[in-house]
């Protein structure tokens, strides 16, 4: 049998932080929940690109849930630090109701 290849991804507090884009998945897939981080905008500062509006997205991962169904909560943040902080929180506590 062949070995899985097992990759190392960035983490915040513990769970895995994935980008695809201008998206961001935070949390382990395999759980009943995860967040969604989509960059709506950046601006400039000095010489980098940082995420002004990002909206940020609760996502129930239970593929027998109706599409639209699966966003349980939503909401939209300035900054990257203000989404994941309140991703976090929201992730947290949707994880222990289960």
């Amino acid at each position: 049998m062949a070995e899985k290849e097992t990759k190392d991804f960035l983490t915040y507090k513990g769970k895995p932080l994935v980008r695809n884009g201008n998206t961001l998945y935070y949390g382990h897939m395999s759980d009943d929940f995860v967040i969604m981080l989509t960059i709506g905008s950046t601006k400039k500062i000095g010489a980098l690109e940082v995420a002004d509006r990002v909206t940020v997205s609760l996502i129930n991962t239970d593929p027998d849930v109706r599409p639209k169904d699966k966003i349980v909560k939503k909401s939209e943040k300035s900054g990257l630090w203000s989404a994941m902080d309140i991703g976090s929180i929201w992730l947290e506590r949707a994880l222990i109701k289960k």
